[in-house]
């Protein structure tokens, strides 16, 4: 049984969670600009701060652009690669057989990457 009680309680405990997603992204901005300044943007660092470490993570991802990758595969009549759109791991596979080049989907490839924090307390007794 849903009670009042219960949607008070959600309706409450989901502001909260608003406002702490809002203050933990207010935080990563301040530690992005911090990394930004002292390692560089976009590259991994890590700062020690009384008994807390805080590391800055970077991961990028790999993604063949759709349309620029088919047209290419088209060209290169690899049509077996090609499902609505390209079969990333049929194309893997062609390039560890040598069947593809690099160079045949020079640009077609496209590199993102996001940022990841994580605070931990040291061990008292590793100081």
């Amino acid at each position: 049984m849903i009670t009042k009680e219960m949607l008070v309680q959600y309706d409450e405990l989901n502001r909260k969670k608003k406002e702490i997603e809002n203050q933990l992204d207010d935080l990563k901005k301040v530690f992005n600009a911090f990394f930004d300044i002292s390692v560089g943007k976009d590259e991994k660092g890590e700062i020690e701060v009384d008994e807390y470490k805080l590391q800055r993570q970077i991961r990028t991802t790999e993604k063949f652009e759709v349309e620029l990758t088919v047209q290419r595969l088209e060209e290169l009549k690899m049509m077996d690669l090609i499902l609505k759109k390209p079969d990333e791991v049929k194309i893997k596979s062609a390039l560890n057989l040598g069947l593809l080049k690099e160079q045949d989907l020079e640009g077609c490839i496209k590199v993102s990457s996001s940022k990841a924090f994580y605070v931990r307390k040291l061990a008292e007794n590793a100081k």
